[in-house]
């Protein structure tokens, strides 16, 4: 039977899905990688723009790459991948997404549940973390008049609201994600599984007794953890999983 079909008999009778997604969901919409298209920002190391130490020395140089990101993200669009996603959650009793990806198109598709496991884009936070400021909060200012950004309660910088390098998860976030574990049929889509702790929330899924399928333009991406491997884009491979699904429910 083919890998589709298996997949969304399994679906079919699921009533607890939890969906987990990485920076694949997102090709078709033309977000950026993390350098960017074009070599604007080549020379530059992940490490030497997406850390503390990077802020602390150069707040300014920092900002305008998010600032770019932001721009760049602000004029793409949620592709078939995240509309599937979004009917998916209000469509099962028991939903939850946990996402990878910062750029905020899964919340613009309308999706339900959501999980940021690496923060926003389009959050912010105080640097100083000063007492008359939330923890973080929506900024979705672009481009910003000056950079970096300053904090409307104490004047300083603010920071992205993103996890950075080096960065523990926030606590919250953890138990979100450990108790979205709990489910009948884990869905992992568009990530690579080597970064941690995200890559391990499959794994710990199957341990739990779900049913744990990967979605991948790379066949071997994640499949250790697999029950099942899908390989292809994930706006094509969603949108051929829901033909199926609506034949299943007919």
């Amino acid at each position: 039977m083919k890998a589709v079909n298996v997949l969304a008999g399994r679906l079919h009778r699921a009533s607890r899905l939890t969906v987990l997604t990485g920076a694949g969901v997102s090709a078709a919409s033309g977000v950026p990688t993390f350098r960017g298209p074009g070599g604007l920002w080549k020379d530059f190391r992940p490490e030497e723009l997406a850390t503390r130490e990077a802020f602390a020395r150069d707040p300014r140089l920092v900002w305008e790459w998010y600032d770019w990101r932001r721009q760049l993200v602000s004029r793409c669009r949620p592709n078939r991948a995240h509309e599937v996603i979004a009917q998916w959650s209000r469509r099962y009793p028991v939903f939850r997404l946990i996402t990878q990806n910062v750029d905020g198109l899964h919340e613009r598709a309308g999706t339900q549940g959501l999980t940021r496991f690496h923060g926003s884009l389009w959050d912010v936070s105080c640097w100083n973390s000063c007492r008359g400021a939330p923890p973080r909060w929506r900024d979705e200012t672009v481009p910003f008049a000056e950079l970096p950004p300053r904090c409307p309660h104490c004047g300083g910088w603010v920071r992205p609201g993103v996890v950075w390098f080096g960065e523990p998860i926030d606590a919250e976030v953890l138990r979100d994600s450990a108790d979205a574990l709990d489910c009948d049929v884990c869905l992992v889509v568009g990530t690579s599984s080597v970064v941690y702790p995200a890559a391990g929330l499959a794994g710990e899924a199957r341990r739990r007794g779900s049913f744990v399928a990967v979605l991948n333009p790379d066949a071997d991406a994640g499949a250790e953890d697999a029950d099942l491997v899908l390989a292809g884009r994930a706006e094509e491979v969603l949108d051929e999983l829901e033909m199926a699904l609506t034949r299943e429910w007919r």
